[in-house]
């Protein structure tokens, strides 16, 4: 008999011990989950955009508030699927983060023909920060409002040309979008990146773009540029007078595209490892610091539970999806 238990008590540990072993040594243990060695945070761009921005502010809080250290690692590329693939790859520990955007986690599912992820290759934590483009014209453009504007597109038949920041990004796509939705017709000229784009634009080779609010707004005060809305359905600070584009006009009503970015941990990461990284972001997106510092950038804290993030993102590849289809757009990674 005490053989007879003693078997059964072995395999019983036998069954439990492997479930154990999946999480790290630190998530077995009561309490929250912390880090047990130095964190990254993997930025899918170059140095000094917003993405890069609030990677480096969200790793010095983490810093301080888990005792570790934590750096900003930047791994651009195919607009930002190789810093993306980096984070799917590393070990499900909770030492390795991605700061998403918009691009490589929701447009980049339907825009590139060989993805070597999918949405399933990672966990969504929270929104981090949302922000609004916005519709910029140059001066020699007779429109002061947005039917003026489409009126306008409509009279120059396709014969008029709008800049993006590259092929595929979400300038391009809200152009494209606005387009499909007003029925008008334009030419897409991509430029590599919003500086050289912005002085195109300002120099009247292209008539029209869908830029970063922060970017643009310097030129629309300066008077060499003029801002007709905000692509955003909710109003900003920064530009109190600016109607956002979806309260212009009837076709228009669903228009409401916002510049994202939000933390990713490889799939799977155990949930306690996800809600522990949940909790800091909660505390440093209230903090009053993090939404000063936010509104300088024309955004907003966008915090939200794994759940609500996860929808979110759904949301954002199905609405991506419909316009790149209807634009008939494919690229390759490379």
């Amino acid at each position: 008999m005490k053989r007879l238990l003693s078997r059964r008590s072995t395999l019983a540990a036998a069954t439990i011990l492997p479930v154990a072993n999946l999480l790290p040594r630190d998530v077995a243990a009561d309490g929250p989950w912390k880090p047990s060695q130095g964190m990254r945070i993997v930025v899918p761009a170059a140095p000094g955009g917003t993405t890069d921005i609030v990677a480096r502010l969200l790793a010095a809080y983490l810093q301080q508030a888990w005792g570790q250290s934590c750096v900003a690692d930047n791994k651009s590329g195919a607009g930002g699927v190789i810093g993306s693939n980096e984070v799917v790859k590393a070990a499900a520990d909770g030492h390795t983060a991605l700061m998403g955007n918009i691009g490589p986690q929701s447009i980049a599912y339907s825009l590139y023909r060989n993805m070597p992820y999918g949405p399933q290759s990672l966990a969504p934590v929270s929104c981090v920060i949302t922000a609004p483009n916005v519709l910029v014209v140059h001066p020699s453009v007779p429109a002061k409002t947005v039917p003026e504007f489409v009126a306008w597109l409509k009279a120059q038949n396709g014969k008029v040309s709008y800049a993006s920041s590259g092929t595929g990004q979400s300038p391009h796509l809200s152009g494209a979008w606005f387009l499909q939705l007003t029925g008008t017709k334009a030419e897409h000229i991509p430029y590599r990146g919003a500086a050289p784009a912005l002085q195109d634009l300002t120099a009247g080779v292209t008539q029209f773009f869908f830029d970063n609010l922060t970017t643009s707004i310097e030129f629309v005060r300066a008077g060499k540029l003029r801002a007709l809305g905000l692509t955003s359905a909710q109003r900003n600070p920064l530009t109190p007078d600016l109607v956002p584009i979806c309260e212009t006009m009837p076709e228009l009503k669903p228009f409401d595209v916002s510049t994202w970015f939000g933390v990713f941990l490889p799939a799977a990461t155990p949930k306690p490892v996800i809600e522990a990284y949940n909790a800091q972001m909660k505390g440093w997106l209230d903090d009053a610091k993090t939404k000063e510092r936010f509104s300088t950038m024309a955004g907003f804290p966008a915090y939200g539970t794994p759940a609500a993030f996860d929808k979110f993102v759904a949301a954002q590849i199905a609405l991506w999806k419909g316009v790149i289809d209807k634009e008939g757009l494919k690229l390759d990674v490379n």
